[in-house]
C-alpha cells in the first residue's frame, strides 16, 4: 500500500486462522459410484477443511435379497447370494451351500472340498487385486491399476474356463460343485499362479514404498483395535489394527483344517497398514492354492452328491460363517421343512466394516477423506444386500 512500509503491510494483512469466525457446513459426498465400491453417500459436517462428524447413509442399492431368499428354492438362492459382493462371488455362494449342507447332514466328496478351497483362495486373490489397483487410483495413481488387472486376467482365464463366468461363477451346488473341472485345468491353474507370483513384485515395488503413497497413507485414518472390535470389523481391515482373527485358522471349514494358514496382521491400524495386509495376503493365498493343487493331484472321485430335483431341508436352524475376502460372512438359515428357506439372514463383512467410518472420519482433513474411505475395502452391494 502507498505510504506503508513492507513490514507494516505484512502485519495488517496476516490474520491467524484462530481469529476467523467460522461456521460448520453440511457436505454431501455422493450418492455416487466411486470406482468399484458402489453407490454410497456420506453426510459430513465440516469446519473448514476438518471433518467434524460423518454419517454413512446406506440403502441406495438395496435389492431385498434377504426377502427374496424366502421365495426362491435352495438352488435359486445360490444365484442371489452370489451377487451381494460382486468381487467375492464364489465365496458368497459357498456360505449358502455350507449352511444348507450342515442342516441336511450332507457329506461332500473330498475332491469337491479341496476344489472349493482352491477356488475360494483364487477368488480371494482376484478380490484383493481389484482393491490393490483401485485404491491407488482413488488417490491419484493410475499405473497400479494396469498391473493389478494384468494379474487378474491370468486368474480370470482359469476361473472362466472352469465355471463359464468371469464375475458370477455359479459353480457351487448343494452337495459339491456343478461339474468336474476340464482335463488339464489344474495344470493351467498352476501355470497362472506361477505367472502371478513371478510378476507380483512389479505391483508391490511400485506402490508399497512409493514416497507419495506413503505420505498419503501412513498415519492417516488410524483405527484402534478396540474400536475395530467394538464395531465387529473383520478381514484385512481388522487385522491391520492388530486383531489376530481368521476363521480359516480359528474355526476351520472346507479343507483349511489340514492347511497351515498364516494370518497377516499389522498394529498401526492406518491406511497403509490396511493396504499392506491385503497385499501380503495375496502371497499367502497363492501358497494355499498351490497346496490345494498338490492334494488334488492325488484325489480321484466325484465332485458332487446326487440330490432330488426338489431339495427340501429338514426343519431346524443353523449358522454358517466363512472368511470371505473382505471379512466374516455369515448365513443364519431357518427351515420349516419346505423347498424354500423360512428365513435366511445375511451378515456381511462390508456392512460391519463401513460402520466404523462414523468414528474414523471425524477429525480428519477433507483431502484425507478419500484415502480413508477407500482403505476400508468395502463393496456397497455387500452393505445394501
Amino acid at each position: 500500500m502507498p505510504g506503508m512500509a513492507s513490514g507494516e503491510t505484512h502485519r495488517h494483512l496476516t490474520v491467524s486462522t484462530a481469529d476467523l469466525d467460522t461456521a460448520d457446513m453440511v457436505l454431501n459426498i455422493g450418492p455416487q459410484h466411486p470406482s468399484t465400491h458402489g453407490v454410497l453417500r456420506l453426510r459430513l459436517v465440516v469446519d473448514g477443511e476438518r471433518v467434524v462428524s460423518a454419517d454413512p447413509v446406506v440403502g441406495y442399492m438395496h435389492r431385498g435379497a434377504e426377502k427374496l431368499f424366502e421365495v426362491r428354492d435352495y438352488r435359486q438362492i445360490i444365484m442371489l447370494a452370489n451377487r451381494h459382493d460382486w468381487l467375492s462371488a464364489f465365496s458368497n455362494e459357498l456360505g449358502v451351500v455350507l449352511a444348507v449342507e450342515r442342516l441336511m447332514g450332507l457329506e461332500v466328496p473330498e475332491r469337491a472340498v479341496w476344489l472349493r478351497t482352491l477356488l475360494a483362495e483364487l477368488n480371494r486373490v482376484l478380490n484383493h487385486l481389484m482393491f490393490l489397483g483401485s485404491y491407488p487410483l482413488e488417490i491419484g495413481a493410475i499405473t497400479p491399476m494396469f498391473y493389478a488387472f494384468r494379474e487378474r486376467e491370468a486368474l480370470q482365464a482359469v476361473f472362466e474356463e472352469v465355471s463359464g463366468g468371469r464375475m458370477h461363477y455359479m459353480f457351487n451346488r448343494i452337495g459339491g460343485l456343478k461339474e468336474e473341472v476340464p482335463a488339464g485345468w489344474t495344470r493351467r491353474v498352476r501355470q497362472a499362479i506361477g505367472e502371478v507370483r513371478r510378476r507380483m513384485p512389479d505391483l508391490d515395488n511400485l506402490i508399497r514404498h512409493n514416497d507419495i503413497f506413503l505420505a498419503r497413507t501412513v498415519g492417516v485414518g488410524v483405527l484402534p483395535a478396540e474400536v475395530a472390535a467394538a464395531y465387529g470389523v473383520s478381514g484385512p481391515v481388522a487385522r491391520a489394527s492388530g486383531l489376530d482373527m481368521d476363521l480359516r485358522r480359528d474355526e476351520p471349514y472346507l479343507a483349511y483344517g489340514e492347511l497351515d494358514v498364516p494370518v497377516v496382521t499389522r498394529t498401526e491400524g492406518d491406511c497403509h497398514a490396511r493396504f499392506s495386509c491385503m497385499l501380503d495376503q495375496i502371497y499367502v493365498s497363492l501358497d494355499l492354492a498351490e497346496q490345494c493343487l498338490d492334494r488334488l493331484e492325488k484325489l480321484r472321485g466325484p465332485v458332487n452328491v446326487r440330490l432330488p430335483k426338489v431339495v427340501r431341508v429338514p426343519e431346524g436352524h443353523t449358522y454358517a460363517w466363512t472368511e470371505n475376502p473382505l471379512g466374516v460372512n455369515g448365513y443364519y438359515l431357518v427351515s420349516r421343512g419346505d423347498k424354500t428357506p423360512w428365513r435366511l439372514k445375511l451378515r456381511t463383512a462390508s456392512y460391519a466394516n463401513v460402520q466404523a467410518l462414523a468414528t474414523l472420519l471425524p477429525g480428519c482433513l477433507v483431502p484425507d477423506l478419500i484415502a480413508i474411505l477407500g482403505s476400508m475395502f468395502f463393496v456397497v452391494g455387500d452393505i445394501d444386500k
